[in-house]
């Protein structure tokens, strides 16, 4: 169903405009539909949590009756975008490419009806891979000012390090997929990051140059959390969208740990609540912050995951750590169908032979199989200060054997703290 406002005002109100090109003039291109786009360059086979942001602006433009393009960047993937780092990237081949290219395709369409061209799924290799490179300098490059593209953001953190002439070449190539898709699909809006402004701004010239045509430019914040960690990141790494890399149960965990100050704004950019039950959240403490949180990580997994183990998640955590109710119209039907196990199943879990654990084996070295710890000094380090507890026990000493006898019901149950958590199921 196509909703009445105007998604340049949606998007703003939600927190989700860092910069924009005249707020005017988008706005007024905004009145009727139009088509966007986001790109995702393809360095790995999931995307994260910090894609999610740039994926949900895109589900807010369908919603408003606009058509998104997901554009996955095969080709730009083979060259790298230069924008916030300091070193080079790593150099994928073009089969590594393929492949993740072809498992972010999957993964979108998760988020967005790609039915009857309401929403399209492209692949800039498709007209990249094969461009003459002397006729591409011709026609393209020479539109391009030298001393304008050192001065981008996106290139200012390269400069001390070294900037390599592959990646220099990488505003040239994002702009030409804005002119190609302005050209081919009548695409007139780019979104991005704001580390991305550069290189948007520079597609904009190119179509005015080119095409004689007008283009739109709309960026995200780059957000970090209250405590001032990169939106996503822990410390075992990144949160990532697929279940095989994050459960749904630890993307749950994520959400529901959010710092007090960041969930109002958490609740604006990653649900679609209702903009004015998300203010009514301003000011909440206690009790009441907690049973936000737990709306939050509940709707954001429902939305990654699906509401079944967004439920299932939710009645695990409650389990493990103490209930926290939603309100009953979040919820699917009170039978939720779910494998034997129930909210077991949610929690992340570790299946170990019998026979490895007759003599015992050394918490530390468990911890880090189970994925607890990232390594055996941290594991050590986690049990010496008193973090670490079998069975909501604490463990005595890092190399405390745990064995078969420990097993409650067929399963042991480590913690990290009070957030992490891992089930191990004793095996015959």
């Amino acid at each position: 169903m196509v909703e009445q406002d105007n998604v340049f005002d949606v998007l703003n109100e939600r927190g989700y405009v860092a910069q924009s090109t005249d707020v005017d003039e988008i706005r007024e291109h905004l009145g009727k539909g139009r088509t966007c786009y986001v790109g995702f360059d393809p360095t790995a086979d999931s995307l994260h949590i910090g894609h999610l942001l740039p994926i949900l602006a895109l589900v807010h433009m369908q919603r408003q009756g606009h058509r998104p393009v997901a554009l996955v960047g095969g080709g730009t993937g083979l060259v790298g975008d230069p924008s916030g780092k300091t070193e080079m990237r790593q150099m994928l081949t073009l089969e590594q490419i393929d492949a993740n290219a072809q498992a972010l395709k999957s993964q979108l369409s998760s988020y967005l009806d790609f039915s009857d061209g309401r929403a399209l799924l492209m692949n800039n290799a498709d007209w990249l891979v094969g461009l003459p490179y002397i006729d591409f300098l011709r026609d393209i490059g020479r539109h391009f000012s030298v001393n304008r593209m050192l001065a981008a953001e996106s290139y200012k953190a390269r400069m001390e390090t070294g900037l390599n002439f592959i990646e220099f070449n990488y505003m040239l190539l994002q702009a030409y997929d804005f002119l190609h898709l302005y050209t081919t699909r009548d695409c007139t809006i780019q979104m991005g990051g704001n580390d991305q402004w550069g290189n948007i701004v520079a597609g904009i010239e190119l179509i005015r140059r080119k095409a004689g045509g007008t283009g739109h430019a709309l960026t995200f914040p780059l957000l970090t959390t209250a405590s001032g960690q990169k939106m996503g990141k822990t410390a075992s790494g990144a949160v990532w969208l697929s279940r095989d890399k994050t459960s749904p149960y630890d993307f749950y965990q994520y959400w529901v740990n959010t710092d007090d100050r960041d969930v109002q704004k958490f609740l604006k950019l990653y649900t679609f609540l209702p903009l004015n039950e998300v203010l009514g959240a301003a000011g909440l403490e206690g009790h009441e912050l907690n049973a936000c949180k737990s709306i939050l990580a509940y709707e954001v997994t429902r939305i990654a995951h699906g509401p079944e183990e967004a439920v299932a998640a939710h009645e695990a955590a409650g389990r493990l750590f103490g209930r926290r109710s939603l309100p009953a119209d979040l919820l699917p039907s009170s039978s939720v169908p779910r494998e034997a196990g129930g909210e077991e199943a949610a929690v992340p879990t570790t299946g170990i032979a019998v026979g490895r654990l007759e003599s015992g084996i050394p918490a530390f070295e468990l911890f880090v199989e189970t994925g607890l710890c990232a390594s055996r000094g941290a594991a050590r380090r986690l049990i010496e200060q008193g973090g670490a507890y079998l069975n909501d026990q604490r463990l005595r000493s890092f190399d405390q054997r745990v064995s078969a006898a420990d097993a409650r019901s067929g399963s042991i149950l480590l913690k990290a703290g009070k957030k992490k958590i891992h089930r191990i199921n004793l095996l015959d």
